[in-house]
């Protein structure tokens, strides 16, 4: 049963994936089986982080071959975390679907495409080799790829073709790095590879693969200098598909980083960390600057995934605990808000019949429990004590003064007040002014705002909104598992034994 468990987040979503390629023309029941799977996943995550949490880090080998041999399937309390997390999107997204995604796209495989996605998402949180980390990023970027082109439209198609072509020379650099470990330590498994590496006759040639992997893990994560093709693609698809890809394929790529730079390459610290570190810096502030330009409000939030990835890295450069700790609950943190922000840029486009913030307008008067909801994540991306986001920031700032990294700091307060910035312009654009328009018939018409389908839209954003608040309000509960987290990446002595069964 425990195996079982630890495998059913990429079981499940397969799962779905089929049955609803089953029932192709009953577009009705395919809600329904999403609706059930998105479910079932959102409990298999609960159930995963519970037994992580009580008996530790849990791991299957498939096919009962020991590793390194065979495949292995691996939960520590970060990837568990990371299941939960998928679980809570699909759950969501699931609901958000059911009046947004129009019918031509469930036609072509909508719901099909979406559950492929999760599958590899959950795959390559819980894989125990490099080279299933590879297989599950392909089965990820290929889903992906035709989600984003799904519709067919022509800033669709010129948005993909800018994201695919990155990631595709992510994919290759990727897999030159898992050629290059293999045929220097003879293995793939990640808990042999760090005992191997960790007495590698040649540490300077492990220091290049380490950035072959920092180049491709960090196109995957949208880092500077080559994040330009997630703002370029992400506004184009329908909003659950950017909320989606916002909420969880940028952030694979920084689980990635995480895992193997605190398992894998980790023999020469001051090297590779400081350069995470400077990457860091400016991905937080390139990205704040191309959202402080923007009028369109999903390429606005777009850059600001960007710039959050920063503060994220950013933990993972300093490379202590509290710092760890930091730079994932900022994770968390930001795929709660980063994907209500863009639910609720739905809602306005849905209310308004538009993505620029200069022709909304009077949302303040019109829909004031819209505009709480706004504020919500708003103020937590900006770092608005108590949010959230404040609480990242603060363990973030807190690490970097410990350890004397005065310039980073300073550099993430500036982004902080940056971002606030950018919110506010949302904020007086959309919801304080009054609508631009100065013919009465050319207004579009008042809707009520928990009449169907917009029931459907307010319940997701509800759910989000109760979570950052929660998290804001009281992160003891949070900050506690992610000390543990931190606990277990930077001492990685479990993982290893676990995985390979207590051999040296």
């Amino acid at each position: 049963m425990d195996s079982l468990l630890i495998v059913s987040p990429i079981l499940l979503p397969l799962a779905t994936s089929i049955l609803v390629t089953v029932f192709w023309y009953h577009r009705q029941v395919q809600s329904s089986i999403n609706f059930l799977g998105a479910s079932g996943l959102l409990l298999m995550g609960i159930l995963l982080t519970h037994s992580v949490w009580v008996n530790g880090i849990q791991a299957v080998q498939v096919g009962s071959w020991p590793a390194p041999f065979g495949i292995t399937i691996v939960v520590d309390m970060f990837s568990a975390l990371m299941i939960l997390i998928t679980g809570i999107i699909s759950f969501s997204m699931a609901i958000y679907s059911l009046v947004t995604i129009d019918r031509r796209r469930k036609q072509f495989g909508y719901y099909t495409l979406v559950n492929t996605l999760y599958m590899g998402v959950c795959g390559a949180f819980i894989t125990g080799d490099l080279f299933n980390m590879y297989v599950w990023f392909e089965v990820m970027l290929i889903s992906s790829f035709v989600l984003l082109t799904l519709g067919g439209e022509t800033r669709q198609i010129e948005g993909t073709f800018k994201y695919v072509t990155l990631n595709l020379i992510s994919s290759a650099l990727f897999l030159v790095g898992v050629g290059f470990l293999y045929g220097m330590v003879g293995t793939l498994n990640m808990a042999d590879l760090a005992v191997k590496l960790a007495d590698y006759s040649n540490p300077g040639l492990v220091t290049v693969v380490a950035m072959l992997f920092l180049t491709a893990f960090g196109i995957k994560a949208a880092v500077f200098p080559v994040f330009f093709w997630l703002p370029a693609s992400y506004h184009t698809p329908p909003i659950p598909v950017t909320a989606i890809f916002a909420g969880l394929l940028t952030k694979v790529g920084v689980y990635s980083l995480f895992r193997v730079f605190t398992l894998l390459f980790v023999g020469n610290i001051g090297f590779t960390h400081t350069i995470i570190l400077v990457i860091a810096g400016f991905t937080m502030f390139v990205g704040v600057l191309g959202a402080a330009a923007q009028y369109d409000m999903r390429r606005l939030l777009s850059f600001h995934i960007v710039s959050q990835i920063g503060y994220m890295i950013f933990g993972l450069a300093l490379y202590t605990p509290l710092a760890i700790a930091g730079g994932i609950f900022h994770m968390l943190h930001n795929i709660f808000a980063k994907t209500n922000l863009f639910l609720i840029s739905g809602v306005l486009h849905h209310l308004k019949g538009n993505y620029d913030i200069r022709k909304i307008g009077s949302v303040l008067n019109l829909y004031p429990f819209l505009a709480v909801l706004f504020l919500i994540p708003a103020f937590a991306l900006a770092g608005i004590p108590p949010s959230s986001g404040f609480w990242s920031k603060f363990f973030l700032i807190k690490a970097a003064f410990e350890d004397e990294k005065y310039l980073i700091s300073f550099v993430a307060l500036v982004v902080s007040l940056l971002t606030l910035f950018s919110m506010m312009k949302i904020w007086n654009e959309a919801f304080w002014k009054n609508h631009p328009t100065q013919d009465p018939d050319k207004e579009p018409p008042v809707q009520q705002l928990f009449s169907r389908p917009l029931v459907f839209m307010i319940i997701p954003i509800i759910f989000f909104a109760t979570i950052t608040l929660a998290i804001g309000i009281y992160p003891q509960p949070l900050y506690d598992v992610l000390m543990r987290v931190s606990h277990e990446l930077m001492n990685p002595s479990e993982y290893i034994n676990v995985v390979l069964g207590g051999r040296p």
